[in-house]
């Protein structure tokens, strides 16, 4: 399983000319399909005036949703190359889009190929990549007395208090990288005597 992946932390953009064609290339990151398509339709909205807004991206930490659109363009001269490269580059939950203004010239199927690809190298080359990880969630509940001190105990060996409910006892919110679960529970063990009991709260992707 992936415990961790890179994306953007912010917008790229990059822009080429082939034979007068111009091909501007913006990379969002994007979640999930629906938040990829409004990206697609901004672009869309945005140049109205240019000829094909063509598309690919790639979603999930684990890379697994794969999309591509030739917008016109023939058949895989577009979306396929811009996929291509986005699945090199190592990014994930990213979305680009190749706005073409025609130029007069014909590129031949090889040449929209390196256009297409080469477009979105150059947003590549402006790209701020941002690191994701994934955390294992736990609940922690203890004499409000002792809540400070765990607390302490938990941030001291590195691992992350997201926040702490009180009611008749305390609830520590501790969250933990995969793998280091059992150094997480002989911790609470040790700082608790024995008394403190990890409760699994599921996992969440944070930024890095």
């Amino acid at each position: 399983m992936e415990t961790s992946y890179r994306t953007l932390a912010t917008d790229a953009h990059g822009e080429i000319e082939e034979k007068h064609s111009r091909f501007r290339c913006r990379i969002a990151r994007t979640e999930t399909e629906e938040a990829a398509r409004a990206v697609i339709e901004a672009e869309r909205r945005t140049h109205h005036d240019a000829r094909h807004h063509c598309s690919a991206f790639i979603l999930g930490p684990d890379g697994r949703v794969e999309r591509s659109n030739d917008d016109g363009e023939p058949s895989g001269t577009a979306g396929t190359p811009m996929l291509d490269v986005l699945r090199g580059s190592g990014y994930r939950e990213v979305t680009a889009v190749v706005t073409r203004w025609f130029g007069g010239t014909l590129l031949g199927a090889g040449g929209l190929v390196r256009a297409y690809g080469d477009a979105v190298r150059a947003a590549l080359e402006d790209a701020r990549p941002l690191e994701r990880r994934l955390l294992q969630l736990h609940e922690l509940t203890v004499d409000h007395a002792e809540a400070g001190r765990i607390e302490n105990e938990l941030r001291g060996a590195s691992f992350t208090v997201t926040g702490t409910d009180y009611a008749d006892r305390a609830t520590l919110h501790v969250a933990s990288t995969p793998g280091h679960e059992d150094a997480l529970a002989a911790l609470v063990a040790a700082t608790t005597g024995g008394q403190g009991v990890l409760v699994p709260a599921g996992q969440e992707w944070v930024d890095a």
